[in-house]
């Protein structure tokens, strides 16, 4: 059953938002984030304090569409008000690890005794700080720290080894938004 279906974000004063066709800017202290959304049977509009997301003729998988939608605006405003914040730490038994950043790559020495380190880029937009056993990725975009953070995970997967004996790698401690 199709009906009319309108969802309204409200903006905060210290906010500054543009809409220019598709692609939504948002500005605030702690930068500036960007994001395009190219939605066929949804329109998106700013009105006064307002974003107003919605259509005339909206089923089940456009309310969907725009919950999802809402909820990276929300994500945008948060992160220019407030950085996205997620901590990593570096666990080892076995073998110390030692990690390096250099701009945006990452690597990952002596992990389980291997001797070629173990490399992965990250996106740009991430600010990492390793002190010790800790590492801080912050970000305005909570999907490029989050995806950051998953990359030092990724990175320090055993394979062909028993879990239950090498615990060793790197773990996400605490969750942008979440406390663990």
């Amino acid at each position: 059953m199709k009906k009319e279906l309108f969802q309204k974000i409200d903006i905060p004063e210290e906010i500054e938002v543009v809409l220019e066709g598709t692609t939504l800017t948002v500005k605030g202290k702690e930068g500036e984030n960007k994001r395009n959304f190219k939605l066929p049977k949804l329109t998106i509009e700013k009105k006064d304090n307002k974003i107003i997301i919605g259509s005339k003729k909206a089923t089940k998988n456009e309310k969907k569409i725009m919950n999802t939608v809402a909820a990276h605006i929300k994500n945008m405003m948060k992160g220019v008000q407030e950085k996205f914040e997620y901590k990593l730490k570096t666990c080892f038994s076995h073998f110390p690890i030692t990690v390096n950043v250099e701009g945006n790559k990452a690597t990952i020495k002596n992990f389980l005794g291997e001797k070629i380190p173990r490399k992965f880029d990250f996106p740009e937009g991430v600010e990492i700080k390793i002190s010790k056993q800790d590492i801080t990725i912050t970000s305005i975009n909570k999907e490029l720290a989050g995806q950051a953070a998953a990359n030092f995970e990724r990175a320090t997967k055993i394979r062909g080894r028993d879990r239950r004996v090498f615990q060793d790698g790197i773990f996400i401690t605490n969750k942008a938004g979440r406390g663990m």
